[in-house]
């Protein structure tokens, strides 16, 4: 069948493709029978150097290519059905990538029945070089958002997690193998939940691409243990073949958020009693007074508070101001809001109590201070005996302002000390 290798060796040296006849001797070892230059050239010989036909496949094939090669055309010889395979060969001007297919073909020789491999080859060097540069690039994506300081989750468009980093596995306590898959609401608050997907929906049909989530709320994140987590949260959103993904960078602010919670409070507390200052109890009876529900005010003042700090020392004085302080949260007295207004001055407001039930609750506590009617262990070992003036009133029909409420408490404040002191009177 000379005739059938020479039509072979002619149609492939025709083909424009990398492209080989391969089949066994009588040894059964692998031989071309024919190849064209494309296929010399792939595996970075020469034509001119193949004396003749069947030639020696390891003369052709470079030693480093041979074992993955033998097999796939072993699988292919056994089975009787086509292989493929991606072979990487070392030329002199760097490494080419070819795919090579290879189809079992049967045609008679001699009136016997032959078995060869038609082996063609298609150079994918470009795309192997860009699928590295994608490995790579996606291998340094993934360093970058796996050291990434800030939880860093996508989602796609049925709101199910794509993506966890690290930080975010350390923030909420779940494993990324836990969470992907999972719906983005695992993550949200019970009372959050019902109105996510409309707030997604919203922003994928904004012509917005990035905003600070809620930036004039508190957000907050939902931890393995059920605790709340204050976070900040900036989201994105990409379109990835014609479905839009969500990609939200939360940063843990649960410190910031004790500072700030610590400096509000010292904002409107007063240092020494703990009791609420001057502007916190005005902003609060302010609000009171938007109202035309009853209200009485009464303002309370130490006697003779000056002889207290000259004798015992300003240590001792402010014992006694958070002594009061103490004496009055712990009082029945239902006194709605109980300030420092300065020095050693107090104010109370009274949430619905008219100027006599008002009256009677500031006797009790003056009486209970006076009678030393509570439990402390003074520093001096002695109790220090102090009483108080107290002068109530009563808001009047119509009046939102707290200034004259306040002016008419402080009379009758002074008219309880010019008129002896330790006792209330009523303006």
């Amino acid at each position: 069948m000379a005739d059938w290798s020479n039509m072979i060796r002619d149609f492939v040296d025709e083909i424009a493709a990398s492209v080989a006849m391969i089949g066994r001797d009588e040894r059964g070892q692998f031989v071309v029978s024919a190849c064209n230059d494309h296929f010399t050239r792939m595996t970075g010989g020469r034509r001119n150097a193949i004396k003749s036909f069947p030639a020696s496949f390891d003369a052709i094939i470079p030693n480093y290519a041979r074992t993955e090669f033998r097999q796939k055309l072993t699988e292919c010889f056994e089975s009787g059905v086509a292989r493929e395979l991606e072979q990487a060969y070392d030329l002199r001007d760097g490494t080419h990538w070819w795919r090579l297919s290879l189809k079992p073909i049967r045609h008679a020789e001699g009136g016997v029945a032959v078995l060869e491999i038609m082996v063609t080859g298609l150079e994918i060097t470009t795309k192997m070089l860009l699928t590295h540069e994608l490995e790579v690039s996606t291998s340094r994506f993934r360093s970058v958002v796996d050291a990434a300081y800030d939880a860093i989750i996508t989602i796609d468009q049925q709101h199910c997690i794509t993506l966890f980093n690290r930080a975010a596995e350390n923030l909420f306590g779940y494993s990324a193998t836990e969470m992907l898959g999972q719906p983005i609401t695992e993550l949200l608050p019970e009372r959050y939940r019902a109105n996510h997907s409309q707030y997604v929906h919203q922003f994928a049909r904004s012509p917005v691409r990035s905003r600070q989530m809620d930036e004039r709320n508190r957000v907050y994140g939902l931890h393995r243990d059920g605790s709340l987590l204050p976070v900040e949260i900036a989201i994105s959103k990409i379109n990835v073949g014609g479905l839009i993904e969500f990609t939200a960078v939360i940063r843990d602010i649960t410190d910031r958020v004790q500072l700030m919670d610590l400096l509000q409070k010292q904002a409107v507390t007063d240092e020494l009693t703990g009791l609420p200052n001057r502007r916190e109890f005005t902003d609060t009876v302010d609000k009171l007074l938007e109202s035309d529900n009853t209200l009485s005010v009464f303002i309370l003042d130490i006697d003779y508070f000056k002889k207290i700090n000259d004798n015992y020392g300003h240590d001792i004085g402010d014992e006694v101001l958070r002594v009061l302080a103490k004496v009055v949260m712990n009082s029945d007295c239902r006194i709605g809001v109980f300030a420092r207004w300065g020095g050693e001055e107090f104010v109370a407001a009274l949430p619905d109590f008219d100027i006599e039930q008002a009256t009677a609750a500031a006797e009790e506590l003056r009486l209970a201070i006076e009678q030393q009617n509570f439990e402390h262990t003074w520093r001096l070992g002695k109790p220090v005996l102090f009483t108080v003036s107290i002068g109530v009133t009563e808001r009047l029909p119509g009046e939102h302002d707290l200034g004259p409420l306040v002016k008419r408490a402080d009379l009758a404040l002074y008219r309880a000390k010019d008129n002896g002191r330790n006792r209330v009177e009523i303006g």
